[in-house]
């Protein structure tokens, strides 16, 4: 079962909900987006499906949501609470970074000063919607760590094709930015959940792990 911890910041309490693997050979620590917080299901199937394989995770709730707003903090507000978050939970196990959306962008950001060893972006903004010259692309290539971008096939806020050559992408057939799919579509809301926690635990158990140094103890 999951246990919850309250972390205070400058700008008010950050909810984390922990899931501790058996064995952890990993830590997972993951953000939610600016349209709802850490119970949204995309993040909790994630979780879920890590829980066995020895990956630890900590979903982050920005201290915003706590406060009753309707709209995200500003983005050095996220990363400077995500950083407190970070710095308390003193993390010994190799860190895996992200989130989805707002969230995404604030674990690359603060990614190389915490020594994350990757990022899973999940929906990542490339760009407001409809305003491809206002493209977002070095907050991926700047981070400068491995990412997977696991992105809907009709996400307004970055299609697939525009992103730069050489993002490791994970496609969500018929998704959009919220990884919904429209009634016709030949799959489910539950079957896309599910492919979006799939793609994320496949990348971190059989691209990820796998490259990092053995410990010697």
């Amino acid at each position: 079962m999951p246990t919850e911890l309250v972390v205070p910041t400058d700008h008010g309490p950050a909810r984390v909900v922990v899931r501790e693997a058996s064995g952890p050979a990993a830590a997972l620590v993951l953000s939610h987006g600016a349209g709802r917080g850490v119970d949204s299901l995309d993040l909790v199937a994630v979780a879920e499906s890590l829980a066995d394989v020895g990956v630890s995770t900590y979903l982050v709730e920005q201290p915003w949501v706590a406060r009753g707003r309707k709209v995200a903090d500003r983005p050095a507000v996220l990363d400077a609470c995500l950083t407190t978050v970070l710095n308390e939970l003193s993390l010994t196990l190799p860190l895996i970074l992200g989130g989805r959306s707002a969230g995404a962008r604030s674990s690359l950001r603060v990614a190389n000063a915490h020594d994350a060893v990757g990022c899973v972006a999940m929906s990542f903004p490339l760009h407001p919607p409809g305003r491809p010259e206002r493209s977002r692309a070095d907050e991926l290539t700047g981070a400068e760590v491995p990412t997977v971008v696991i992105q809907g096939e009709r996400d307004p806020m970055g299609r697939p094709e525009e992103f730069p050559a050489g993002t490791d992408l994970r496609v969500i057939p018929y998704a959009d930015h919220g990884y919904s799919v429209a009634k016709s579509a030949p799959v489910t809301p539950a079957e896309t959940i599910d492919l979006v926690a799939h793609y994320a635990r496949e990348w971190i158990l059989t691209d990820l792990l796998p490259t990092l140094p053995r410990s010697k103890d």
